[in-house]
């Protein structure tokens, strides 16, 4: 502001000044030449003499001016121009979504890179309230904006804003204030997209737990195999010594789900340090009956109804580890269960895409996953379940088995109306040599 005034007064000063110079000469250069050839002339002559020198005097003088003035304009017109370009510049170049809004959040400005961020055209938010803000942070907003009017800048805050098409993700957040000359008083945001940053974040977090878990599993397994063993020895002396056909199914009811037991066991172990799996051919069937079968009880509890739809893969065999298998299964309709109501229903049917590929879906008529849900169900430690009530592993074991037997897994589901988990897996033909192409 004092360089302005400055400069304002530089200018009158320096007009001033050349102005009466040029009247001074005029006048004088006039009196040299009345001296020179009108000594001799009378009264209105001479008056006349004198008329015409104020007028060219004027006009000179007022000639002068305007250019002056009109070059001091051009002058200061090119360089606003250049600073306009320059400010422009700068704005555009920022990498930084830049908004500049006053305090009822109307944008008066809007650079190229919040029109790639958030997909709002220039146009479309100029001289309009500011369309980035998701419904709930509101008051966060004006609570920001608050404390920069206190003085107090905010620089890089993580909030949350979204696009053009609805989509809320983490934005990198700062606020200044911005004064006009004209004492209007602005904010400027600067948001930065860190989503990224966000996902690398949360994805570092997940590889500490699975660290942790996986020493966890470690001392699990040390803890748990050995009376697990132990109790397997006794129950196969109890075998040995049992000669009622009552006990004996009995006892190898009880040995399959202590096995099944220790082999889950060693498969958490394995979920952060995977050891190489023991291969043959399985009957898909035949596993998926043996799972059903073992789950019987807590079924029965829940009154559910179980469909088996295993008649086009009865027979057909696949190339896996049998413990893995039923662990897979088991979890898969265990998810199920606890998904249901009362009395509800739990479907499991087989199908031949093609020659070489079964498929088994199970689906079930439970509380269903929420759309925002649906893309994390296999990563770990996520669960759509209450606290104490799951360890979101399930789900992520299941992945690492299907792909372990080269298989895909994928999950369909509607809020209030169901499940339905796909498991595509290759069939076991000895004979094949060439690799199968999948359906």
């Amino acid at each position: 502001m004092d360089r302005d005034n400055q400069e304002r007064r530089w200018f009158w000063a320096t007009l001033m000044l050349s102005s009466v110079t040029i009247v001074a000469l005029v006048f004088a250069a006039w009196e040299l030449v009345e001296s020179r050839f009108f000594r001799h002339v009378d009264y209105v002559t001479l008056h006349y003499l004198y008329i015409t020198r104020g007028i060219a005097s004027s006009l000179l003088l007022a000639f002068w001016a305007a250019w002056y003035v009109l070059r001091q304009r051009r002058r200061s017109e090119e360089e606003l121009r250049r600073s306009w370009e320059r400010y422009r510049g700068l704005l555009e170049a920022s990498p930084g979504a830049v908004a500049l809004y006053d305090r009822s959040l109307r944008v008066n400005e809007w650079n190229a890179t919040a029109e790639q961020l958030y997909g709002f055209s220039k146009a479309q938010v100029i001289g309009n309230l500011l369309p980035t803000v998701p419904p709930g942070k509101e008051p966060e907003l004006l609570a920001l904006l608050r404390q920069v009017e206190a003085g107090r800048p905010v620089l890089d805050v993580e909030t949350l804003r979204r696009d053009s098409n609805g989509t809320t993700f983490e934005v990198q957040l700062s606020l200044l204030p911005f004064h006009e000359r004209t004492g209007e008083n602005y904010f400027l945001e600067v948001t930065a997209d860190i989503r990224e940053r966000v996902r690398l974040r949360q994805t570092w977090l997940e590889i500490e737990k699975l660290t942790s878990m996986g020493k966890m599993a470690a001392g699990t397994a040390h803890h748990l195999n050995t009376p697990l063993a132990a109790m397997l020895l006794r129950l196969q002396m109890m075998r040995e010594r049992a000669h009622h056909e009552s006990s004996t199914a009995d006892l190898e009811h009880l040995e399959a789900g202590m096995r099944f037991c220790q082999q889950f066991v060693q498969r958490l172990l394995e979920f952060s340090r995977r050891a190489p799996v023991q291969k043959q051919p399985e009957e898909v069937a035949r596993t998926i009956e043996s799972v059903v079968n073992f789950l019987a009880p807590p079924l029965a509890a829940k009154r559910a109804q179980v469909s088996l739809s295993l008649e086009a893969v009865n027979g057909e065999q696949i190339l896996a580890d049998g413990n893995q298998m039923e662990a897979l299964f088991s979890i898969l309709l265990s998810n199920a269960l606890e998904a249901i109501p009362p009395l509800g229903t739990v479907n499991i049917a087989c199908r031949r895409p093609s020659a070489d590929w079964m498929e088994i879906q199970v689906s079930d008529n439970g509380c269903g996953i929420g759309p925002a849900d649906l893309p994390h169900v296999f990563e770990p430690f996520f669960t759509t379940k209450g606290p104490g009530k799951g360890t979101g592993l399930g789900l992520a074991i299941a992945r690492n088995i299907v792909l372990d037997h080269g298989g895909t897994i994928r999950l369909e589901s509607t809020p209030q109306q169901g499940t339905t988990v796909f498991v595509t897996l290759p069939l076991y033909r000895p004979a094949a040599a060439a690799p199968r192409e999948q359906p």
